[in-house]
């Protein structure tokens, strides 16, 4: 049995154990979700059309993750202008196991495997060696490393220097220039110029 379903704007065609993503819904990890704007219904050639749906019908599925989905790249530019622009988006999707598809005559296929809730990253962790860390796990690490870390002591303010008061300036200006005065005074004095001879007298 297959059943054509409608969800986040777009049509997914399902059958039981399928692995599908679709755009972002609502839950945690095992969480069951249900479908209940199924289009169409088929099993062998009885195909069951609904208009728009089809009454009675549901789609049965468990949620594994949430996650980013693969970049895309916006490149913007507009020629002879030197104007270039490059972005990137990763769009929030949910991926979800189909469990079972209850038709309208209450005719239920159900799927006889076990969810398995391991996560792309886990996976790709595994695949290369690498201990994963899950997004949950990371932040409570983050939180509790905040809780232990001691709160730095507030640096205490610096005293102003004081500066020297104005009085004390001026009385030491005139000191200093008595001071200097004896000493140009007790200076030597310059030696007096020879008297030039007189040519004229020889």
């Amino acid at each position: 049995m297959y059943a054509v379903i409608k969800t986040g704007g777009k049509q997914y065609r399902v059958s039981p154990g399928d692995l599908m993503v679709v755009e972002k819904l609502d839950g945690e990890p095992g969480a069951a979700i249900a479908f209940g704007e199924v289009l169409m219904v088929g099993e062998g050639e009885a195909v069951v059309i609904g208009a728009p749906t089809v009454a009675g019908a549901s789609v049965s599925a468990t949620l594994v993750e949430t996650r980013k989905g693969e970049k895309v790249k916006i490149f913007k530019k507009i020629r002879r202008q030197g104007y270039r622009r490059t972005l990137g988006h990763r769009q929030h999707e949910t991926v979800l196991r189909v469990t079972a598809i209850a038709g309208a005559d209450g005719k239920e296929t159900k799927w006889d495997g076990k969810v398995d809730l391991t996560t792309k990253g886990e996976l790709d962790a595994r695949a290369r060696g690498l201990k994963f860390i899950s997004p949950a796990d990371q932040a409570a690490a983050a939180a509790a490393k905040k809780i232990q870390a001691p709160k730095k002591a507030a640096k205490a303010p610096a005293a102003p220097k004081a500066k020297a008061a104005p009085a004390a300036k001026a009385e030491a200006a005139p000191a200093e220039a008595k001071a200097e005065a004896p000493a140009k005074k007790a200076a030597a004095p310059k030696k007096a110029a020879a008297p030039k001879k007189d040519k004229s007298a020889e």
